[in-house]
């Protein structure tokens, strides 16, 4: 099986609410897509949304760096090959994660069709099932606890609550969802970079000594200040995860040294792909530091390869925080993986299962 053509679209989904962070505010999933073709006739698929204050990847950027960086390395190849062919992608040229991490997807997608087996077997195996919590985005304080309750009647036991915009007013929303919710739902706190170093401690501690109770906290300072997030991991009770602060291999065993975190938040698009996930995990295992297994906005489509690296290396990754596909309003996707609310299951396809995507709007060549 050889690579003889790879072909780019763009997505449009919408989401059912706005999805709202310190960062940012989005209101469709709006991604590029990456068909991988063969002289089988097989195809495999890959997905990157444009993260540019999280990743610095824009849609022009990613179309650009797979049109005449990445993927003219990979015409002529053999499917087979999979760690050249990720060693090509990866030295294609420096950063431009997200459009390494498409490329990536599609490549471990053929992979696993060539060998006529779904892609979390030929990672490892595991349990083809996995439970997602789902994201409350950060607004005003009625909203969120609405969303929240809302969040509870679809059957999500985890909710990550985005805050990071007014550290006094970040305290009200948690305490409120709290008492709302207190016994029913695990809470995961994400101040997306939104807080100092001292400021977090602050929240962290109101919070703790007003009884509420959170799984994590994640990424409370900027991605570059590792020294402000081992100031909060060794003051606040509350785990500490790591989300912008670690995108490589080589940040993860640094964040892991200096003990500036005590979880990891791996996530394809920051690690350009599987290949560099899988070496996250490993290290985190060796390490005996647990992960969490995210997501940007996207769709099914690259989310599904999140999915099979979780129930593969479910043994490090112990949370997952795949709710892309449920914040849109449809699934574009037909076959690969099932996201039922919270539930998220594995057929026994071959590859990443997909056999068809709706509302693909192919680009040129």
């Amino acid at each position: 099986m050889k690579i003889t053509e790879i072909r780019l679209g763009m997505l449009r989904v919408p989401l059912k609410t706005p999805f709202k962070t310190a960062l940012r505010t989005v209101d469709t999933v709006h991604d590029v897509v990456v068909q991988i073709h063969t002289d089988s006739g097989h195809i495999g698929w890959g997905e990157a949304p444009a993260t540019a204050v999280i990743t610095g990847d824009t849609h022009g950027s990613i179309i650009e760096a797979i049109a005449t960086c990445i993927g003219p390395r990979l015409i002529g190849r053999e499917v087979a090959d999979l760690n050249r062919n990720c060693t090509l992608v990866q030295g294609a040229m420096i950063h431009n994660t997200s459009a390494k991490a498409a490329v990536e997807i599609a490549l471990y997608d053929l992979w696993a069709q060539l060998h006529n087996a779904p892609l979390y077997q030929m990672l490892g195996g595991g349990e083809p099932v996995i439970t997602s919590d789902i994201t409350i985005s950060v607004d005003h304080i009625d909203k969120m606890v609405a969303d929240s309750l809302s969040a509870l009647e679809r059957g999500f036991e985890s909710l990550k609550i985005k805050v990071g915009k007014d550290i006094g007013l970040d305290i009200e929303r948690v305490k409120a969802i709290h008492a709302a919710v207190d016994g029913r739902a695990l809470l995961r706190l994400d101040a997306n970079q939104g807080w100092t170093a001292k400021q977090a401690v602050f929240a962290m501690t109101a919070l703790e000594n007003a009884g509420v109770e959170l799984e994590l906290l994640e990424q409370p300072v900027k991605a570059d200040d590792i020294a402000g997030l081992k100031y909060v991991t060794d003051r606040v009770n509350t785990p500490v995860m790591a989300d912008e602060s670690a995108f490589s291999p080589l940040q993860a065993i640094d964040l892991i040294q200096q003990r500036a975190a005590d979880i990891i938040n791996i996530k394809l698009m920051k690690t350009g792909g599987l290949s560099n996930a899988i070496k996250v995990a490993d290290i985190a295992a060796l390490h005996g530091v647990p992960c969490m297994i995210g997501c940007m906005l996207e769709s099914s489509i690259s989310v599904a390869a999140a999915v099979h690296l979780a129930v593969a290396k479910s043994d490090v990754i112990s949370k997952v925080d795949l709710d892309g596909p449920s914040l849109c309003a449809f699934n574009p996707v037909t076959g690969g993986v099932n996201f039922n609310e919270s539930e998220i299951t594995i057929s026994d396809a071959p590859g990443l299962g997909i056999v068809q995507v709706d509302a693909l709007e192919m680009l040129s060549a």
